[in-house]
């Protein structure tokens, strides 16, 4: 399995938002030139996260993004799942109901179950991080100094 850039654009252009929790919003043409991300794709991912609720978008001259809910109630996961859909190693065990994506041996398929716990600790590790502990870790290495 392979994430998309909207997931890893998108997990640091929040990241750039959740940083700045001081109030003031950040314009996304500051969150294009330090994260090197168009402000076209920006604002496509944006738009995803402020419909789920997560960011919430300031119009004006002092406009950009501020986060509409804290960090610590922001899991990776909700974030990746919000941008790239179902998160699914393979395609035989997506969570829809849609029995189309299922193939003929999936109910006698032996290699199914590791594809199963190999789903089950990615989401499980994607749950049991916040934006929060993200913000922390980039605090230490100073993320937010280094992109100017």
């Amino acid at each position: 399995m392979k994430l998309s850039t909207k997931s890893t654009y998108g997990l640091r252009a929040i990241l750039n938002i959740a940083l700045k929790c001081n109030g003031d919003a950040v314009p996304i043409s500051d969150i294009s030139r330090r994260e090197s991300i168009s402000v076209q794709y920006l604002e496509q991912l944006l738009n995803k996260l402020r419909h789920e609720g997560f960011v919430r978008s300031v119009r004006g001259p002092r406009g950009g993004y501020i986060m509409a809910r804290g960090p610590e109630k922001i899991t990776i996961r909700d974030i990746v799942k919000t941008l790239e859909g179902d998160i699914s190693p393979i395609y035989c065990i997506t969570s829809k109901k849609d029995l189309k994506a299922l193939c003929a041996r999936s109910k006698s398929c032996v290699t199914r179950i590791v594809w199963l716990k190999l789903a089950k600790a990615i989401d499980d590790c994607l749950e049991s991080m916040t934006l929060e502990d993200l913000c922390a870790e980039a605090k230490k290495i100073k993320y937010h100094q280094a992109r100017r």
